[in-house]
């Protein structure tokens, strides 16, 4: 039996004489499903019972499950923000919500059903959300935190780049120069208007113009309905795509606030009714076995590989032009 044993021994072993040592094996019980949980980020008092939720938003806003170099997959971003919105709306305790966004934005049908779940939230229940953002809440992020009760910016957070963007490579000229071509068989004139394979025609642009005005009319009413103090024309005067910092952005109405992410929880007590000296509970929403330890900490999308693990941006994946409210200098 002894000898039976000996080779499930050996992976520990070989991990030792690699100068691995010393190590430790945890074994922690968690729930067997994959329903949020939620987690302690910080209490003011153990008599505190009053919620403040924090949501997050990061990253670029997709409406599909998203995969990593490795193919594991990750959690759908609308999915699971609704989720939880959900999960703050059951719960009477939570009294608030603060939306910490750090976001470039992302696809326009996207951050419309984030934008209209956000707004679905307020109406029914009434709860207060307030938006913290970080980094960047640009484009699809900002047009996010237009559903917010008030918006929060860091003194270093970059907003704004109101605006649709849509990216159609040519690959005629490499394609003749490599002596490749494509065969395309179509049943209307229109029908591969973008392909990368010819090039684009006036009356192909004339289409994707149009529609990309539509999209961005859209945007100008999202931010007007969410800036009471900003009517639709000036809106379009800041609207031209540009980034703005906090200072920059408080100076023309796009945010109320500069502040950090205490200032957000603060405005949001405020917003709820709850006074100053009224011990909270600051919670998050976490797949099970999340550590978050403290307000800063942010739910991993999955375990960390390396560069090998990040997330491929949608618009590096194969397929058809996408319409987006993203801002992307990188390209």
């Amino acid at each position: 039996m002894p000898r039976k044993r000996l080779p499930s021994l050996l992976p520990f072993a070989a991990l030792l004489l690699t100068g691995c040592a010393p190590m430790s094996l945890l074994i922690t019980p968690v729930p067997g499903g994959r329903a949020l949980v939620e987690v302690e980020l910080e209490r003011d008092s153990i008599w505190a019972s009053q919620r403040i939720a924090v949501i997050d938003v990061e990253g670029t806003i997709s409406g599909g499950r998203g995969t990593t170099l490795l193919g594991a997959m990750i959690d759908n971003p609308v999915a699971i923000f609704t989720e939880k919105l959900d999960r703050a709306a059951d719960d009477p305790r939570v009294r608030a919500v603060v939306l910490r966004v750090n976001s470039p934005g992302g696809g326009v049908t996207a951050s419309a059903m984030m934008h209209a779940e956000l707004l679905r939230f307020r109406q029914k229940t009434g709860k207060p959300v307030i938006t913290s953002m970080l980094d960047v809440a640009a484009s699809g992020g900002y047009y996010l935190a237009c559903g917010t009760d008030r918006i929060v910016a860091m003194p270093t957070t970059v907003t704004g780049s109101i605006g649709v963007i849509m990216i159609m490579p040519d690959l005629t000229g490499t394609m003749a120069l490599v002596g490749a071509r494509a065969n395309v068989v179509k049943s209307a004139t229109f029908k591969d208007a973008g392909s990368p394979f010819r090039t684009m025609t006036p009356e192909d642009r004339a289409i994707f113009q149009g529609i990309i005005d539509e999209m961005y009319a859209r945007f100008v009413d999202v931010v007007a309905a969410g800036r009471p103090k900003l009517d639709a024309e000036r809106v379009r005067t800041l609207a031209d795509g540009r980034v703005y910092t906090a200072t920059q952005a408080l100076e023309a109405g796009l945010v109320d606030q500069i502040g950090d992410l205490r200032d957000a929880l603060a405005a949001a007590r405020t917003a709820a009714g709850l006074a100053a000296d009224t011990p909270v509970v600051t919670v998050g929403y976490a797949r099970p076995a999340s550590y978050r330890p403290n307000i800063y900490a942010e739910a991993p999308a999955g375990p960390d590989v390396s560069v090998v693990n990040l997330p491929i941006p949608d618009w590096l994946k194969p397929g058809g032009p996408q319409f987006l409210y993203l801002w992307a200098p990188g390209w």
